[in-house]
């Protein structure tokens, strides 16, 4: 059996179409970041059997999956088809097929997203504020509140001094609560510009009555302002009066009514789950505690925020049908509708389930991803990988993300790329006995499962992974000795962390101002604006 090609014609009409298609990059996230088509999903052969099944739940979904060069589309195709998908494709000519086209290629990751929030602040002019004018603001005990649109683990890194954790599908929810005066000035950051312009569009979409700014250019403008930032606040938005709560669903609705967002009862739901010719993604768009507490069966968790913010990081299938929850007894509600009316506007279908739901029974605890049968492995125990490491007679190869990696490992672990195991092998002490590991020791096994036939001691899986051998009370170290060439596997975000350097973070900025020329350019995205 061979793969059949699709041009990159074909991938570019179905965009401008609606019609549905998966276009995956099987290269690791660093190559990726450097150059891919605007909707193309990075989907690394090394991680495939971890993200599929969410990324495309419907099995006969049309998939094309490319590389540059480096030999990772075909076998990534092939483990697709080995996981059920039928109709799996490879792209003619790869990337490099696709730049010949003439078409456009675009750099870092969550690009639609991106791109279409300077799309937004492009056509709509929403309004934003230097991190100078915000700071003389703040110094002049103005009456103002910055709400921090990021999710909580980002804001509590680092904040804006005095701002507020409320992330984007949060803001019109809670907004009338946090400033009840008209007359107080509404400022919203993220790290960069994306949730800024997307969050303080959200309140001007929804109609407040007080003045709206983002902070231009987030943390990271303000770091490049000379201004300090705060370091684990965790000052986070307070309970929704009833009020408040009600003002925030009618402002939301009529958005969402604006946007031309559908709404669904249970009946329709059924039917859309039925419906095999079409993919649907079900997600519950509230905060992760309140998922925890109790959710619809069969809804992943997705803050809203974060949807409309990384939506390739939830749903590869462009065209793909999306069905978001909120409060399951609330009928509807504000983070469904405001989430759905960005989603609307960047080309999705997408509609709200209303009505008191919670009559279906409520799943409890956290998102979990959704796997295929986990191999079969032959293990090793967490204290006798330890005797056999004290006497030489083995060697770790860890599977792990790098910036896991980083964080600790076990001592003396070899790091690797699942896609490059082999070379990892040749780096090995003779004679010793290779271990997989990776965090839960999933990975692990799926890899293993590459190595029927391999010559030499067989290697064997760690029961638990890493996780297991630091439950048993063992060390983990950070050392980098055996980490080997700067790996490839993650893209370094410069709006993330502390450590990013001026020069990063301002070529990040001019990268996303960038944007709108390219999609201009472009001319497949089937974004609009209300």
């Amino acid at each position: 059996m061979t793969l059949t090609l699709r041009t990159p014609a074909d991938i570019r009409h179905a965009w401008i179409e609606g019609d549905e298609i998966a276009l995956l990059d099987a290269r690791e996230e660093g190559p990726y970041s450097r150059g891919h088509p605007l909707f193309a999903v990075s989907v690394p052969l090394s991680r495939v059997e971890l993200l599929a099944f969410d990324l495309i739940p419907r099995r006969s979904a049309p998939i094309v999956v490319y590389d540059d060069g480096e030999g990772v589309a075909e076998p990534a195709a092939w483990r697709l088809r080995a996981l059920g998908y039928s109709d799996v494709s490879v792209l003619k000519g790869g990337l490099s097929g696709w730049i010949a086209a003439g078409y456009e290629v675009y750099r870092d990751v969550n690009v639609p997203s991106k791109a279409f929030g300077e799309w937004v602040e492009h056509h709509r002019h929403t309004p934003s504020l230097a991190a100078d004018e915000v700071k003389r603001l703040l110094d002049a005990k103005a009456d103002l509140v910055v709400l921090d649109a990021r999710r909580f683990e980002e804001y509590r890194t680092m904040s804006i001094p005095g701002g507020v954790s409320v992330p984007g599908a949060e803001l019109v929810k809670r907004v009338f609560d946090l400033a009840p005066n008209p007359d107080t000035l509404v400022v919203v950051n993220c790290a960069g510009r994306t949730r800024s312009i997307i969050g303080a569009q959200s309140l001007v979409n929804a109609g407040i009555p007080n003045r709206v700014a983002a902070l231009r250019n987030g943390t990271i403008g303000w770091i490049l302002a000379g201004q300090s930032l705060e370091h684990g606040r965790t000052a986070r938005f307070p309970e929704v009066s009833a009020e408040g709560d009600a003002r925030g669903r009618a402002a939301a609705r009529a958005v969402a009514d604006r946007a031309g967002v559908a709404r669904i009862d249970l009946r329709r739901l059924d039917a859309l789950r039925g419906d095999e010719r079409r993919t649907l993604h079900l997600f519950d768009v509230r905060t992760p505690d309140e998922y925890e507490a109790g959710h619809l069966p069969g809804f992943r968790h997705a803050a809203g925020g974060q949807l409309v913010q990384a939506t390739d990081d939830f749903v590869a299938v462009r065209g793909a049908r999306l069905v978001l929850a909120d409060d399951p007894a609330g009928g509807g509600g504000p983070r469904a509708d405001m989430t759905a009316s960005w989603l609307a506007q960047l080309g999705w279908d997408v509609a709200v389930l209303e009505g008191d739901v919670s009559s279906l029974g409520l799943a409890t605890g956290p998102d979990r991803a959704s796997l295929p049968p986990v191999p079969d492995a032959a293990e090793i125990a967490p204290r006798d990988l330890l005797g056999l490491l004290e006497n030489g007679e083995a060697a770790v190869i860890d599977l792990a993300r790098s910036p896991c990696y980083k964080a600790g490992h076990i001592p003396g672990a070899w790091f690797a790329v699942r896609a490059r195991l082999a070379q990892a092998f040749d780096r090995l002490p003779k004679g010793a006995r290779p271990v997989l590991t990776s965090p839960d020791g999933t990975l692990a096994r799926f890899a293993l499962a590459d190595l029927d036939g391999r010559a030499g001691p067989t290697p064997l899986a760690l029961r638990g992974g890493t996780d297991g051998w630091a439950a048993a009370g063992l060390p983990l170290s950070p050392a980098l000795d055996r980490l080997g060439p700067e790996p490839d596997d993650v893209y370094k975000r410069p709006y993330e962390g502390t450590d990013s350097s001026a020069a990063a973070m301002q070529g990040y900025i001019d990268w996303e101002l960038e944007l709108v020329a390219q999609l201009k350019r472009d001319g497949a995205h089937r974004f609009r604006l209300i």
